[in-house]
């Protein structure tokens, strides 16, 4: 009997330790359901092109692959809608998103940087036409006509990104900057970057998805329960209403965006993505149009028009600015201290 419990305790032990190999134990602000957690490691896969060689100090320990991706499981929610309900409680626009993966962490001055040493994002290397297309929306690649809308060469593009206010994160050289949010890029140099890495631009829906926690409609992506409003400098780098602080630098950073992952885990939406509100904004897959396209069933709006979506506050923008249902749009050709990108990935 004694062996039989012995037993029983061991193979409970190696159990647990499973489980936490996987990562499916619960993590702080995981609400309802549990997802294994992805790892790119740094001399690999091929999809995370942009990490191969890369140390890993993202994240809150600064310990982390800058590659580190999360699954997004699907479901249905309703898009500019939140708990709270005080601005955001329109619920005309019901979506259906499938199952994707989404980074982790905003793409960082280092990622973007081996991008830029391969050559690419510029006129002479553009990507192939139809290259980042989303499995489930037809004619959403590359389109060849936008290949004049990217900077000659390497050297333009070195020049671009350098956009002329000392919030810019880009260096010409590697330096303090390299696990800081990647900013001054424009859509199409966004657009190419995914492409290259194996991934593709979010959809405003998919992007809007993860940050409302799906169903719980979370006002900001920690809000837990759904309708908080709480935010503070451990969530979110974003401009504060005390003029002695102004934006949430963390004291490791002289500038006005932060490492990416800095802040704490309460800082993380559901799917445990860090700086989903705040840190800067990201551009999505979809042209601006006034309202939602319906019905939606993994759809994006790819009707042309003279802008294109951005979601996720900045460390520019007060708080109302960083909730999950606030949009935003830019030229495409725009380049912002405010703006970076995140990439998606199939499931």
């Amino acid at each position: 009997m004694k062996r039989q419990v012995t037993n029983m305790l061991q193979l409970a032990v190696v159990a647990m330790l499973l489980l936490l190999a996987c990562g499916s134990v619960k993590q702080p602000g995981d609400a309802s359901i549990d997802v294994p957690r992805i790892d790119a490691p740094v001399d690999g896969p091929p999809q995370f092109t942009s990490c191969m060689g890369l140390t890993a100090t993202c994240g809150f320990g600064a310990n982390e692959s800058c590659c580190r991706a999360e699954p997004v499981p699907g479901g249905t929610f309703y898009r500019g809608y939140d708990m709270a309900t005080d601005n955001y409680n329109d619920m005309g626009y019901p979506a259906t998103v499938s199952s994707f993966v989404l980074d982790t962490y905003e793409v960082t001055v280092g990622r973007f940087r081996a991008f830029v040493n391969a050559g690419l994002g510029t006129a002479i290397s553009p990507p192939a036409g139809g290259a980042g297309a989303h499995s489930k929306l037809a004619n959403s690649g590359w389109d060849s006509a936008w290949n004049t809308s990217l900077v000659a060469d390497t050297g333009a593009l070195t020049f671009a990104v350098n956009c002329g206010s000392s919030s810019q994160t880009w260096t010409d050289a590697p330096g303090p900057n390299e696990n800081k949010p990647m900013n001054c890029v424009s859509w199409y140099e966004a657009m190419a970057f995914c492409i290259w890495d194996g991934g593709y631009l979010p959809t405003e829906a998919e992007w809007n998805y993860a940050a409302s926690g799906g169903s719980e409609q979370r006002a900001y992506p920690w809000s837990n329960p759904a309708d908080s409003l709480i935010i503070s400098c451990s969530h979110a780098n974003y401009l504060t209403s005390d003029p002695s602080v102004e934006w949430c630098v963390s004291s490791e950073t002289s500038g006005a965006t932060n490492r990416v992952g800095s802040e704490s885990a309460t800082g993380d939406g559901r799917w445990h993505h860090s700086d989903l509100a705040g840190n800067v904004d990201e551009w999505t897959l979809d042209y601006y149009a006034s309202a939602y396209p319906m019905p939606c069933n993994d759809c994006a709006n790819l009707t042309p028009s003279s802008a294109r979506m951005r979601r996720g506050g900045s460390f520019t923008f007060i708080a109302p600015f960083q909730r999950a249902a606030f949009r935003f749009s830019n030229i495409p050709a725009g380049r912002f201290v405010s703006i970076g990108l995140r990439c998606a990935r199939a499931s």
